[in-house]
């Protein structure tokens, strides 16, 4: 990438600020648009602006003003991602930071602080901590937890199903990322409601985000000990067990950043999956004609409304060009995954379907791409399968105007995802696989808006006439042992 130079006293400088008297003042220092407060309420509308203001990279403020440059483009982003000689992660070489400019008390502190994890780790530390890391993800069973992912599904549906509504944000969305990732790290016991609460406490930042943040790590800690006492076969054993060799705090600080990233990114994702199939008339009409899978729909889903939208942060550490800006040492930039993913030079189309594409940025790229990515589409594909299996006939209970979400800089969470369906009996979650007689298949997804018109009783049949004996029933096809191994049955 090499566009043409500018000088380093130009007006690239996201510092630097127009005369006295020019009305962009009134935007903040140097006129600069800002990503917080009430200008920026709507985020995805600001990057159309700025987007049309200063091209792919643009300059910005964050809280209390502090400078910063957002990357908005597609290609940007990923030269960015990939390019570990010029831009890395670690916020103590952050021109703000070692100015004084960024206090403490910060706001986005707990995302710009720097912590001794593979995150923020480069070079030969980076191979050690990113290598124990992803050597204990090679080894989780991914069948298992497919059918165990299935089976926690059931559960969280047993728990509504016999009602007739429910929150599928508060009492699905919410809950399955966290059963799932306890029982991976190897806590599953430590899997309840205060464990979403309080993981929903700390990454809001409320007044009790403190204490939320040191219930879940005393769980974590608690782990680490068990687990250096007597290994199992889970997450934290491996992660303790690889050649590595990483420290007690090393293991637990690695077990909160893939707890808290797999969950908040899982969870977004299964309630904006879970929200277009309900309301975009594509994915009902698609789904429902077998033109689309849910798998699909997932990926459709993380171009669209990606968990994340933007990440803190990197920074340059020499000067250098990226998008035709100059880019001085010590300068932060944010990655625009939101932004970067409707990029008009990659999507001239918003509504073109992007079907087999995964050449978004929802999990990012270069040293520090997303290793559990996997695990995330795994509880979002089969998650969102199986309860519409069992709710085939699921529709909002409310305008889909009315629908709200929680924004940050950082992500865009849905609050709430009202739904009615028809009163289900509950399932027997426990009962184990069979080489019995395979059931009839079940009906076709019915998602909809409206409820579905009942069929006209039928007249009774007449009863069977006695028939000779049957051949015992044959053992299930090829196909079909699959698809009940599949589903995790």
């Amino acid at each position: 990438m090499t566009p043409e130079s500018h000088s380093l006293t130009g007006t690239d400088d996201p510092r630097s600020g127009p005369p006295p008297g020019c009305p962009a003042h009134g935007l903040g220092p140097g006129g600069l648009r800002r990503l917080y407060g009430p200008d920026a309420e709507d985020l995805d509308e600001l990057y159309e602006e700025l987007r049309d203001e200063h091209g792919p990279v643009a300059p910005v403020l964050l809280h209390d003003d502090v400078p910063m440059w957002v990357v908005l483009g597609h290609a940007e982003n990923l030269h960015m991602l990939r390019s570990p000689s010029q831009f890395c992660r670690d916020s103590r070489i952050w021109t703000p930071l070692l100015e004084g400019m960024v206090k403490p008390d910060h706001p986005l502190m707990p995302h710009i602080a720097w912590e001794p994890i593979c995150s923020y780790a480069e070079g030969d530390e980076h191979l050690r901590l990113r290598g124990a890391v992803t050597g204990a993800m090679s080894t989780i069973d991914h069948r298992g937890i497919r059918r165990y992912i299935n089976r926690s599904t059931q559960r969280l549906v047993n728990e509504f199903c016999e009602q007739g509504r429910a929150d599928l944000v508060g009492q699905f969305a919410e809950h399955l990322p966290m059963a799932v990732m306890c029982e991976i790290l190897g806590m599953p016991d430590e899997y309840n409601d205060r464990m979403v609460q309080a993981t929903r406490d700390m990454l809001r930042g409320t007044e009790t985000a403190i204490a939320s943040h040191a219930y879940v790590m005393g769980a974590l800690q608690r782990l680490t000990e068990r687990r250096r006492a007597e290994p199992a076969a889970d997450f934290a054993s491996q992660l303790m067990s690889h050649p590595a060799r990483l420290t007690d705090d090393e293991v637990t600080k690695h077990l909160w950043v893939v707890l808290m990233a797999a969950y908040e990114a899982t969870a977004n994702l299964i309630a904006n999956v879970l929200r277009m199939v309900l309301t975009d008339p594509r994915f009902r009409a698609q789904l429902k004609g077998g033109q689309m899978t849910v798998p699909e729909a997932v990926e459709q889903s993380l171009w669209d409304e990606p968990p994340f939208s933007t990440v803190f942060a990197y920074y340059a550490k020499q000067d250098t060009e990226l998008g035709g800006r100059r880019i001085r040492k010590g300068d932060g930039l944010l990655f625009g995954i939101a932004p970067g993913n409707v990029d008009p030079r990659v999507r001239p189309d918003l509504a073109a379907n992007m079907q087999g594409n995964r050449s978004h940025l929802a999990f990012g790229g270069g040293p520090h791409e997303c290793p559990g990515q996997d695990i995330a589409r795994g509880i979002a594909d089969v998650g969102v399968d199986a309860l519409l299996m069992r709710l085939p006939d699921v529709r909002l209970d409310c305008a889909e105007e009315d629908l709200t979400w929680r924004q940050s800089i950082s992500s865009r969470h849905l609050v709430e995802l009202p739904v009615r369906f028809e009163p289900k009996p509950q399932q027997d979650v426990t009962m184990k696989p069979s080489l019995g007689q395979v059931p009839p298949p079940r009906p076709a997804w019915q998602v909809s808006t409206a409820a579905r018109p009942q069929p006209t009783p039928q007249p009774a049949p007449p009863a069977p006439q006695p028939v000779a004996p049957s051949e015992p029933p044959r053992r299930p096809s090829a196909w079909r042992r699959f698809v009940r191994w599949w589903r995790g049955y």
